[in-house]
């Protein structure tokens, strides 16, 4: 089964949001979510919203992490707000042990949760230093309890052929790249494709670059991997894109989906399409989401 899907990135809103209650807050982007959807043409293309699990990053993060709205409960506030919607979410493994994982995976998908990425320690730690359960595991001991179980595919980081072909083995049903902002993924499944049989769907990640990002460098922050060649001209694309006028931002953002998408599209991977709007909902994302899914997008099944 797959998820053959558009998936639109939401973040659960702060606990202290305010003078809002944090689930006002949460109704409140659903609706942003439906108007912008309707202004741009996506009505009924968005087919399911993905939510991340927050946990503490690094003290550099240049946007201050406070304590989120639990997913479940951020879904449960706006699953009524988005008819037609599913939702996926990412769900961190490494500080929980099997019972209270088991427990908590049965309680998002008894909520209508379609799809869990699992996720492992922050990129603070070394892998294995959580102390629960380790996310190629999780993989392999949920697959009774959750059809669609997902991974993060980061085409740029090293070795990333070998771990995301274990991650398979392991029970991986689809891989959730990090935020594109090249071309890379063509390259790397093109090149995965000939060392495995494996055909795993995978969620191609975009995101909306506004004008702020080049004052506070949020994205700049997130594909970071100092030393790495590759990621260092993604944030140089990042930067570009965040310099350009609407127009331009928008033009080269859809070059560059239509690279990716027509690059990967004959490889036999099913293909969905992640988009995020890393400050927020806009209507200058929708815009630009639209324009993207206006080229491809994959069939409603």
């Amino acid at each position: 089964m797959t998820l053959n899907t558009v998936a639109l990135e939401l973040v659960p809103p702060n606990l202290d949001s305010g003078d809002q209650q944090p689930r006002d807050k949460a109704c409140e982007e659903a609706g942003k979510v439906l108007r912008f959807a309707a202004e741009s043409g996506l009505e009924g293309r968005i087919r399911h919203i993905l939510m991340p699990g927050m946990i503490a990053e690094e003290d550099d993060r240049p946007v201050e992490m406070k304590p989120k709205l639990d997913v479940l409960d951020f879904w449960t506030a706006i699953k009524p707000e988005l008819p037609g919607m599913a939702g996926l979410c990412t769900q961190v493994t490494a500080f929980s042990d099997e019972p209270a994982l088991r427990r908590r995976l049965d309680d998002l998908t008894s909520a209508g949760i379609e799809g869990v990425v699992f996720v492992g320690v922050p990129r603070t730690m070394a892998d294995g230093e959580g102390s629960g359960v380790a996310p190629t595991d999780a993989l392999a001991t949920f697959r009774d309890e959750v059809p669609n179980r997902g991974v993060i595919l980061i085409p740029t980081r090293a070795d990333e052929i070998s771990r995301f072909s274990f991650k398979c083995d392991r029970g991986a049903t689809f891989g959730l790249t990090q935020l594109l902002y090249s071309d890379a993924i063509v390259p790397f499944l093109t090149e995965f494709a000939r060392h495995s049989d494996a055909r795993p769907e995978i969620l191609l990640s975009f995101g909306f670059v506004p004008t702020v990002e080049n004052r506070v460098g949020l994205i700049n922050w997130l594909i970071q991997d100092p030393g790495n060649a590759a990621v260092a001209a993604e944030q140089a694309f990042v930067k570009t894109l965040s310099g350009s006028e609407p127009e331009q931002r928008r033009k080269l953002m859809l070059d560059l989906y239509k690279r990716v998408v027509d690059g990967v599209a004959d490889l036999g991977f099913p293909l969905s399409i992640h988009l995020e709007a890393t400050y927020g909902v806009s209507a200058a994302a929708f815009t630009t989401f639209a324009q993207m899914l206006d080229y491809w997008s994959p069939a409603a099944s």
